[in-house]
């Protein structure tokens, strides 16, 4: 039931005796490397597992194609990791960046495999998420991103990541011009919601350490002790802001048991198993632990799926290019469709919750 990794998808594939020359020369003890697998979950960076004479490594590198520097940006995040090493102790240990395009045909680092049972878009066969154990599991997530959120950015170092003054501005600007450069298709509901956050938006508040795609799938959870969370992994768009900004853009990620008949991506975040916390119960348990002023929580939601919305627009857009023929990507338009919905649901009823 840990997660594993399964061979490399066509065209994915990574040069073994290249990596293996160059790892020889940059890293003390590594002689070989004994097989190479892809993780196959998530639609962004790619992920494989190295198996090597010093041990299990995991290698990110940037998809095939992505031209969104942001995004993709292995350096920072490799060093986004360096950071929270002694001040956050839930994240794999950094072990190698590699610059050198040539290599790989793209910029990689290496990190240690943190061994664990992470929630993809199915429950893992045999295991019992039942309504006892779910709830555990989305408190426990929940309390854990009011954890992140409430680390003092200016004396660990972390406010060097990013500005915090006009960040809210800044991320409705930005994500309403990353749409347009990727658009593909006429899309009335996206078109609104870009419309209402420019004239919504709320002031910046509660600065910050920000995940930016903090969901189930990046936690890495202890099999015999669910509730616990050994990892959190893809820190790519970590940055400092708002703090309400994150929450949003989970809140958005968090599937509610009527969507995930509508929506199949949606329901591959497993929140809308039976015992989760709805969306609304998520923000009272946020609200708890850290004491934010969540009353304007509809304009960051509405956001969190405007972004998410965006972030599957670029990654069809990718597709529709011809960057990749990986066939997941052919019906992520109706995701699309479907983020700009559940945003445009949510203003029309003023709520983030029972949308459907």
């Amino acid at each position: 039931m840990l997660d594993q990794p399964k061979a490399t998808r066509k065209g994915e594939e990574l040069d073994q005796e290249k990596l293996s020359r160059y790892l020889r020369d940059h890293l003390s003890g590594f002689q070989t490397i004994e097989f190479i697998r892809q993780f196959p979950g998530g639609f962004s960076n790619l992920t494989y597992l190295i198996s090597t004479n010093l041990g299990e490594w995991v290698l990110r590198q940037p998809p095939r194609g992505a031209n969104i520097k942001s995004a993709h940006d292995m350096a920072r995040e490799f060093r986004v990791l360096q950071t929270l090493q002694g001040i956050y102790g839930r994240i794999p240990e950094p072990i190698h960046l590699c610059e050198d395009a040539s290599i790989l045909g793209s910029p990689f680092y290496l990190m240690e495999r943190v061994k664990g049972l992470i929630l993809r878009n199915s429950p893992p066969p045999g295991y019992d998420l039942n309504p006892t154990r779910m709830r555990a599991i989305s408190g426990a997530a929940v309390d854990n991103l009011a954890m992140l959120h409430q680390i003092d950015i200016t004396s660990t170092g972390l406010l060097e990541l990013g500005k915090p003054e006009g960040y809210t501005a800044r991320q409705v600007t930005g994500w309403i011009k990353r749409y347009r450069n990727a658009q593909t298709d006429d899309i009335a509901a996206l078109d609104q919601l870009a419309d209402w956050m420019e004239k919504n938006q709320t002031p910046d508040d509660y600065p910050g350490l920000i995940h930016n795609d903090y969901k189930y799938d990046n936690l890495v959870l202890d099999q015999d002790e669910p509730a616990r969370i050994l990892a959190v992994l893809d820190w790519e768009m970590a940055t400092v802001g708002d703090t309400r900004m994150d929450l949003g853009t989970s809140l958005a990620y968090w599937c509610e048991a009527p969507e995930a008949e509508v929506m199949q991506l949606a329901a591959s975040n497993l929140t809308w198993l039976p015992g989760n916390l709805t969306r609304t119960e998520v923000v009272a348990r946020y609200n708890q632990t850290t004491g934010h002023n969540l009353d304007d929580i509809l304009f960051h939601f509405v956001y969190g799926a405007f972004k998410i919305a965006v972030i599957i627009q670029q990654i069809y857009a990718r597709w529709k290019k011809g960057y990749t023929t990986d066939p997941r990507f052919e019906p992520l338009i109706h995701a699309v469709h479907y983020f700009g919905n559940l945003g445009s649901r949510a203003i029309e009823k003023d709520r983030i919750s029972n949308l459907f």
